[in-house]
């Protein structure tokens, strides 16, 4: 695999040790303050030492639950910003100084997790449109652009404070363990939540990820943060592993729960089935199975031309269908994993969305030619439509980080929202020609004018293509034809267009303008996306669909380890070829890695060889106390770093031991904080 595997030495909390077990501190039968006060104990993996800071309640270890967290963050925000302000504004020296780093080093706690996940949350919330407070909608972008900077910030402390493997291990379950937003709720917010019907995942169900949240909300600022793309890039490769959270499985198989963690390949068995859902090797399966549709397609649709061989041509459509059927609900299922709202920013999920619909509409004309017609194939030029689709999502998959698919992506939502307005608005004009044809027309015009014939001359005048309707508009109405047909040229070619052009000229200003950020939060939603809870995408198409008619039955009959066994061994009997691919591939970049660093590596041997040796040596170890003291007295720190930074680093001791000034910069605010207590 790319990337460093770590042991499984540094293995998050396991169920028997759950790291959000809780401490009732009262008595829980008056549901007032007690639950509010119930603390929880997290698991050390990945602590620093440090202190742990202001938001701390006392005795160690202790963090505030989630529902107390979310409400503390909103509080602050809310008390923190009672204007508008942009991105820029809030990063400018002053407020920094004021508003962000106070809330950041109050918030900050190194044994709570949760904190990012409940400022994402809180972004989501001020995001959400509410009719009762559009005055406040500008206040409330700010507190969620606010939200947005303290969670990057409050996770780069995160990064900066826990180095190595262990600060990966806690980073990862900040950003993609799952946190209950109503731990320790009251029982009147619990009764508030949606009753409906949520399959049992042991203890972690209606749970959500930061990532998640960050990636409904589009936090671009935070997603892009190097502290989030380290975790992106480990999940992506298959350095972390972990239980996915998901709504709803077609085919449930939640008897294990294997928390997040880093992935040693060698004490791993060798059909591993939990590598199926790595994103890097999920996207090569992925791109293998839609290679094999399109290679159906293609032979089902040439041989549909050649026309003659029936019989060839009916065993190829059937094998296209069967394996189109599976690969339609694998797509299904992937929308129904995470929500439309999260599958919607994948890039080539229109592309996607649009074969659904082709296929569908194929589906129904076949199935009525099988049953009402003999030898008739009115069913397969609907699916000759569908090649543009495919070729297109061809391109797309295989560059996913284009800055031009990416924006492309962007374009095609507003060109298919506005394309929508067009159509509803320009339908009155069909209307209103079609009523003049009737009342006041002429007759040869009423006995060969229909809303079709209608519709074809005004998307002719639309696109420029003929002036058919210009021509007989007088015979509409001597007066009111014209009028209607040349306020319709007006409105389409020059007013809609230029609307059009304007809008996609400011969207993909905004996609290049911020590229790198746009290219980052792209490879994390395919990155979260990649990572399935449901046991179905571990069947290739067609036997996905086998799976589901065979063992969503059998688990209603037998227990749930006799059905995680089956399916476990379905599993890695299916993708025993691919498994041992992997196993074996991976296995292999260990050894390679290690032999490189050790046995082929000769500068590790001489060192005296390498042309920059002399710039490594300098830089290799600190300045002796006798070169600062002589530093600083050229060079005075105080008078070179501004007034309100001077804590930064004073002395030549920071020099030396960097973390006493951090030490000293979370501690200097202490007076600023005052005006946001709580």
């Amino acid at each position: 695999m790319g990337g460093d595997f770590a042991d499984t030495s540094s293995r998050a909390s396991s169920d028997d040790d759950d790291p959000e077990a809780a401490l009732n501190l009262g008595d829980d039968d008056n549901n007032n303050v007690a639950p509010l006060l119930r603390l929880r104990r997290l698991p050390p993996a990945g602590s620093s030492g440090h202190d742990a800071g202001p938001s701390a309640l006392p005795g160690e270890g202790a963090v505030i639950s989630v529902y107390v967290t979310m409400h503390r963050v909103r509080r602050l925000v809310m008390t923190a910003i009672d204007d508008t302000y942009t991105l820029d504004e809030l990063r400018a020296p002053q407020m920094d100084h004021q508003v962000v780093r106070p809330l950041v080093d109050r918030l900050y706690n190194p044994r709570d997790p949760a904190v990012v996940y409940c400022l994402v949350a809180n972004r989501v919330q001020f995001l959400r449109p509410r009719s009762r407070e559009s005055v406040q909608q500008g206040i409330n972008e700010s507190r969620a652009i606010l939200c947005e900077l303290l969670a990057t910030r409050v996770l780069r402390r995160f990064h900066e404070d826990h180095p190595g493997h262990s600060g990966l291990l806690l980073l990862a379950n900040i950003l993609v363990s799952g946190f209950d937003p109503c731990d320790t709720a009251p029982e009147i917010v619990r009764a508030r939540r949606p009753q409906w019907a949520v399959q049992d995942r042991g203890g972690h169900e209606r749970k959500l990820t930061a990532l998640e949240l960050a990636i409904i909300s589009e936090s671009k600022m935070l997603i892009k943060s190097p502290a989030c793309q380290v975790v992106v890039d480990a999940v992506y490769k298959g350095v972390v592993v972990y239980t996915p959270l998901s709504f709803v499985d077609f085919l449930p198989d939640h008897y294990t729960h294997h928390p997040v963690s880093l992935y040693e390949p060698r004490h791993a068995p060798i059909l591993n089935h939990h590598r199926l859902i790595v994103p890097q090797l999920r996207n090569a399966i992925g791109l293998l199975h839609f290679a094999i549709l399109l290679g159906l397609y293609m032979l089902t649709v040439a041989h549909y031309g050649l026309g003659g061989d029936m019989a060839g041509l009916r065993v190829y459509e059937s094998i296209f269908n069967v394996f189109a059927a599976g690969w339609v609900l694998e797509q299904f299922a992937d929308i129904v994993e995470h929500g439309w709202e999260v599958h919607a920013q994948n890039l080539w999920s229109f592309l996607d969305v649009t074969f659904v619909v082709i296929y569908a509409s194929y589906g129904l004309v076949r199935i009525v030619e099988l049953l009402f017609m003999d030898d008739a194939y009115y069913a397969l030029p609907v699916l000759c439509t569908a090649a543009p689709v495919l070729l297109t999502r061809i391109a797309f998959t295989l560059m996913p980080n284009n800055i031009v698919f990416i924006a492309l992506h962007a374009m095609m939502r507003d060109f298919t929202r506005l394309t929508f307005i067009a159509i509803w608005c320009f339908a009155g004009f069909v209307m209103g020609l079609l009523f003049l044809a009737r009342t006041s027309g002429e007759d040869s015009l009423n006995a060969g004018v229909t809303w079709a014939t209608i519709t074809k001359w005004l998307l002719w005048i639309w696109f420029g293509l003929d002036g058919t309707g210009i021509e007989r508009a007088a015979d509409f109405h001597l007066l009111m034809g014209p009028m209607l047909i040349i306020t319709f040229a007006f409105l389409g070619n020059t007013l809609f267009l230029t609307i059009l052009v304007a809008i996609l000229t400011n969207t993909f200003s905004k996609i290049i303008a911020n590229e790198a950020a746009e290219v980052q939060f792209r490879r994390a939603v395919l990155t979260f996306q990649g990572v399935k809870s449901d046991a179905i995408f571990s069947y290739p198409p067609p036997f996905n669909m086998a799976a589901l008619l065979v063992l969503l039955p059998l688990k209603f009959v037998v227990s749930p380890l006799a059905f995680h066994q089956i399916n476990v061994a379905a599993i890695r009997t299916i993708n025993a070829p691919i498994l041992l691919l992997i196993g074996l591939w991976e296995r292999r970049k260990v050894w390679a890695r290690r032999s490189r660093s050790s046995l082929f590596n000769p500068w590790r041997y001489f060192p005296s060889l390498s042309p920059h040796a002399d710039i490594q040596a300098v830089f290799s170890s600190e300045p002796p106390p006798d070169v600062i003291d002589v530093l600083e007295k050229m060079d005075a720190l105080h008078d070179v770093v501004p007034a309100d930074r001077a804590f930064i680093m004073q002395s030549p001791k920071d020099l030396r031991d960097p973390t006493s000034a951090v030490r000293r910069r979370r501690n200097s605010n202490s007076s600023s904080v005052r005006r946001f207590d709580a």
